[in-house]
């Protein structure tokens, strides 16, 4: 058995905590080049510097190429990667880095406001792509997207890597088996305590090593203010939609598997800035959707107040049937049944790494061109993402809204305008 010494001596630390052994290494250096894939991030700062830590855990996978609009992170990045001997280019424009011959594969990390332009265009140029969730920050955008990845045969998979931990398979199966009963009610929640306020500051300069203009892209020219910079950029409807795009879709994607469903016939909610009223954030702290989809209903709540959420549990999914109730979260699944109607299935806990298997999914189909093997193809991050942007527009406007899919409006015309958004700064809607 190695030391500890010796384990130290053959792994490298390659940002918070992910380890890259040194057979790993190896082995990389091994693959001849007509067999590496060469993967540039787009957005390195955050979810964009996890994607690339489960990418390169694949053999075949090399990072050839980062972008940034802050030179502060690509410098950290770059200082990061060098030690383990990865030297790639940097680029602060990213069709500048879509040019790189060099570059197969694209992951796009940016805020919500950027996806849909980066994601076709890397598509357009014959990339295949790694998309953050939510894949748009409208229904438009995530409707002209699609059509984007049918027209250019590209590979997209979307980070929606729940899709590829085992036990929420288990547990999509479980209810696809029926033994549930008639499933009429379910259930989506996230109660984020902790949070704290985010207090208002005064607009300031642009920080050095920053190009704001590049980073406000599409979205409505303001002055910086750091409260819609980097990680807080998600709650102010220019660039995000708050928790219902940020945790929603992760949660309510597994209710539209368990259930097959389709798009919701309506959708109504109540929410505001109850928990904290008089700080920076523009989104819903507290909030409540409830959607019918005809033959079952959903509701989604979220909380900044507390973690105690529902069934005890701090963010989680229900599927409530005739026979029992199936819970699901991040740590596990558990059935809770109804007296002598279906006996309990105890918690089971999840063991495995569901970024790193979903990185390796994308990967496996990149090679085999085989599309129906992805664990969330566009259209499946397309459809939660539609879903998400109609609680949103719902709560938004105060109104029961009921979507005509035929027409792509919503009976409210103030709904109906939250459909297509404005772009800005000369940046035009794509055309597909």
């Amino acid at each position: 058995m190695n030391s500890r010494r010796d384990f130290i001596r053959r792994t490298t630390v390659l940002g918070a905590g992910a380890l890259i052994s040194a057979d790993l290494l190896a082995m990389k250096s091994a693959i001849a080049p007509n067999n590496k894939i060469g993967v540039g991030i787009i957005g390195c700062k955050g979810q964009g510097w996890s994607n690339l830590n489960a990418l390169l855990k694949v053999p075949e996978v090399q990072c050839v190429a980062l972008c940034d609009i802050d030179d502060n992170i690509l410098s950290q990045r770059m200082g990061d990667l060098q030690k383990l001997n990865i030297k790639p280019k940097t680029y602060t424009d990213y069709r500048k880095m879509l040019a790189d011959k060099d570059v197969d594969v694209v992951v796009v990390a940016t805020p919500d406001h950027w996806h849909c332009l980066q994601m076709i265009d890397a598509c357009a140029a014959g990339k295949d792509v790694f998309c953050e969730k939510p894949v748009s920050n409208s229904i438009y955008e995530a409707q002209l997207m699609s059509k984007a990845v049918q027209r250019y045969g590209r590979v997209v998979q979307v980070a929606q890597w729940q899709r590829s931990q085992q036990h929420f398979k288990d547990a999509v199966a479980f209810v696809h088996s029926g033994k549930l009963g008639k499933v009429s009610s379910t259930k989506a929640w996230m109660y984020r305590g902790g949070t704290t306020p985010l207090p208002v500051v005064p607009n300031g300069a642009v920080p050095a090593g920053v190009n704001y203009d590049m980073w406000l892209g599409p979205a409505k020219k303001r002055p910086f203010n750091k409260n819609r910079f980097h990680y807080e950029f998600r709650w102010f409807w220019d660039y995000a939609g708050g928790l219902m795009t940020d945790w929603g879709v992760h949660l309510i994607d597994m209710v539209l598997m368990g259930m097959k469903a389709g798009t919701p016939k309506s959708v109504m909610a109540t929410g505001g800035k109850y928990v904290f009223p008089d700080d920076a954030r523009e989104t819903p702290d507290i909030q409540t959707a409830l959607y019918d989809f005809g033959d079952f209903q959903m509701s989604w709540e979220h909380n900044m107040a507390t973690g105690m959420g529902l069934y005890g549990m701090q963010h989680g999914i229900a599927f409530i049937g005739d026979n029992g109730t199936l819970l699901l979260n991040r740590s596990g699944w558990e059935v809770r049944g109804e007296k002598n109607k279906l006996e309990s299935v105890p918690w089971t806990k999840s063991v495995d790494r569901g970024l790193d298997l979903h990185a390796a999914n994308f990967i496996d189909v990149v090679k085999s061109r085989k599309k129906e093997d992805l664990n969330c193809p566009f259209d499946a991050g397309a459809k939660v993402a539609i879903v998400s942007h109609f609680g949103n527009i719902a709560v938004r406007t105060g109104e029961k809204i009921y979507w005509d899919e035929a027409k792509n409006t919503f009976n409210v015309d103030k709904a109906t305008r939250l459909v297509k958004p404005v772009y800005n700064n000369g940046w035009k809607l794509p055309v597909v």
